[in-house]
């Protein structure tokens, strides 16, 4: 099946190509891209097409950085449910790790890396494909930086950015728009930003949104990815959890396969079953506890726990300490 990406994400591209007075239709046209569906939030187009579009823009337009336009004309639609999963996090370090985790939502064309220090925290960019754009990788910074300044702070800038292309003749507007150290011919194409910043609570945050958006990223990257057992072993724990009832055997029957079956796809895929649950158990309660709002009781009940003790030695193994001290602490 050919890598694909999100529909609406090409609307970005046009608005940058409509800024230097250039008519997208007829490029769309002669791509076989139907401008029709880019408003299609259950379409997608392929990667190739997209790739092909890069190419066309390098072509037409005179200003080799036209793709740091993105961070201008950045919307969240443009990225569908991750989109406002993102503003509606409670730091950028959660943002960081939902865009690294669901980032296939809008292209499967490139694989994001979250590398963290105690000084601060990367995205790394991975294009896949062999064609080497320079836009593309600008597009895609740019973007973050306008990500990363929608939650609250339009001042806000990276601590240094990278790029793997070569230096353009006019390096400025690349200052200009991050206002940090800029490196070109990097080994990677990278973004920073400092770890104190990326801990503070967001004013844009809101975690039922957070967790609403969550499970519709689960539910549309397992139904993009049919073979893609653990999205769909996921979305589906997240779905049962709260009846209390939660069993591999439970989710094997949801996802319309047997028992054994479920146990040997997970096997092949290097994880079990009660890992993810653990894993599912874990990210939402990391999400649930620092919402003020609920108790510790409907927090156990939401993650499936028979007993609020239950909840607690399952929570003191993750954090080390009991969910109450966690919530005293993290104030």
């Amino acid at each position: 099946m050919p890598l694909s990406f999100y529909s609406p994400a090409l609307d970005l591209m046009m608005s940058i190509m409509r800024s230097y007075d250039v008519d997208p239709l007829p490029i769309l046209r002669e791509l076989a891209i139907d401008p029709r569906r880019i408003a299609d939030i259950n379409a997608r187009f392929r990667i190739s097409q997209v790739l092909a579009l890069f190419e066309k823009m390098e072509n037409i337009i005179p200003e080799s950085s036209f793709g740091l336009k993105a961070a201008e004309f950045w919307h969240p639609s443009h990225m569908g449910p991750l989109g406002y999963a993102w503003i509606t996090s409670e730091t950028l370090h959660a943002a960081f790790k939902r865009l690294q985790r669901f980032s296939k939502i809008v292209t499967e064309g490139s694989k994001l890396t979250l590398v963290e220090t105690d000084i601060d925290i990367a995205m790394e960019f991975r294009f896949l494909g062999n064609i080497a754009l320079t836009s593309r990788s600008d597009t895609s910074m740019a973007m973050l930086l306008a990500m990363i300044r929608c939650n609250g702070d339009h001042k806000l800038h990276p601590t240094s950015v990278s790029f793997a292309h070569s230096a353009p003749r006019d390096p400025a507007p690349y200052y200009a728009l991050f206002q940090c150290p800029v490196e070109f011919d990097a080994e990677i194409t990278c973004f920073r930003l400092e770890r104190e910043e990326a801990e503070k609570i967001r004013s844009t945050s809101h975690a039922q949104l957070s967790l609403l958006h969550d499970q519709l990223m689960r539910e549309y990257l397992s139904n993009l990815d049919k073979e893609n057992i653990i999205e769909r072993v996921k979305a589906a724990i997240v779905e049962e959890l709260p009846s209390g009832h939660i069993s591999d055997a439970r989710i094997a029957k949801a996802l319309f396969m047997t028992e054994r079956t479920l146990q040997r796809r997970l096997q092949a895929e290097g994880t079990t079953f009660k890992r993810l649950l653990t894993e599912v158990r874990q990210e939402l309660a990391d999400q649930y506890i620092r919402d003020s709002k609920m108790t510790l009781q409907e927090i156990s009940f939401l993650l499936g726990f028979a007993e609020l003790s239950s909840f607690s030695r399952a929570f003191k193994r993750w954090k080390g300490m009991s969910p109450k001290h966690f919530r005293e602490t993290d104030q």
